[in-house]
């Protein structure tokens, strides 16, 4: 009887006791507020610099606004050499897209049979895409466009393209990732059925891999957009510009003064501009990613 009354008196003093609270840390929460900041400020003042005159661009506080001139701005960019802004705007989406989305379906399937499939040669294979992830981009630049140069590819669309459609990185994470969202025993019932390979990948595998696709093609998306020095190697017509070689030439312009230096606002309001369309693509890709994690998480 003692006994039961002790543990009664325990639990009710156990439901009554307040729950401890999380210990918080300072100082963690210091540090990621001094790196969100970190990588905000350019941000922040590349906002700021795209509402400021050219004239108060050098005259006022780089970091606080100024006379708001954003609208002009704009005004500026879109009908500067007659408005070929958009021309590599479109120009830049046309790569980034038909790139991003090349590189992300073709390093599914390439990770996929990797993970999946054992053939002669695929160890082999696999080690020289992992070696060549260490290669720098900017190393192959100039082999490639002799390659292209020779088959007369250069001062073109594909080669831009073509050369974005490889993404070592993208084979990797995506033979990793297969190798544990797909269970082996759906290929297994797949082919018991006699669903024919291809089949089984598109109408099974692919699904599952989603949320793998969708981060391979974010980071083609952004490699493809940001890519500055093979588009300024391999292009010689203006109106082949991406918008890195395009705004990169204004500001070599406005930099070699001549009466150019208004273009320095221009320059500034094309930048931001420029990063709207990636900003959308997460915002846009974000839903599937989230959607596609969960769906395997409950097939799991």
């Amino acid at each position: 009887m003692v006994d039961t009354l002790t543990t009664q008196t325990t639990d009710e003093a156990s439901h009554w006791r307040k729950p401890a609270k999380p210990r918080t840390s300072w100082l963690l929460t210091i540090v990621c507020l001094l790196l969100a900041s970190y990588f905000l400020l350019p941000l922040f003042w590349l906002v700021v610099a795209s509402t400021k005159s050219n004239d108060d661009l050098f005259s006022s506080f780089g970091l606080w606004f100024a006379e708001f001139n954003l609208v002009d701005n704009l005004k500026n960019l879109f009908t500067a050499q007659d408005g070929i802004y958009l021309r590599w705007m479109a120009n830049s989406l046309i790569y980034a897209i038909i790139s991003g989305v090349g590189a992300a379906f073709l390093a599914t399937a390439a990770g996929y049979a990797f993970a999946k499939y054992k053939f002669p040669g695929s160890i082999a294979m696999f080690s020289i895409i992992l070696g060549s992830i260490m290669v720098p981009t900017t190393a192959l630049a100039i082999p490639t466009y002799l390659i292209f140069a020779r088959a007369g590819l250069t001062d073109t669309y594909a080669s831009i393209i073509i050369p974005s459609l490889v993404s070592p990185f993208g084979v990797f994470l995506m033979r990793v990732y297969a190798a544990d969202a797909v269970d082996s025993s759906l290929i297994e019932s797949g082919r018991v059925d006699g669903v024919g390979e291809l089949r089984i990948f598109f109408s099974i595998a692919f699904r599952l891999l989603i949320p793998g696709t969708i981060t391979v093609l974010l980071f083609s998306l952004v490699a493809t957009w940001n890519n500055y020095f093979l588009p300024l190697i391999m292009l010689n017509s203006a109106d082949k510009f991406p918008l890195t070689v395009g705004l990169s030439l204004w500001q070599q312009t406005a930099a070699a003064g001549s009466g150019a230096q208004a273009m320095f606002s221009t320059v500034i309001t094309g930048a931001l501009v420029s990063i709207l369309p990636m900003i959308a693509a997460f915002l846009f890709l974000q839903r599937y990613w989230q959607s596609g994690l969960a769906t395997g998480g409950v097939k799991a």
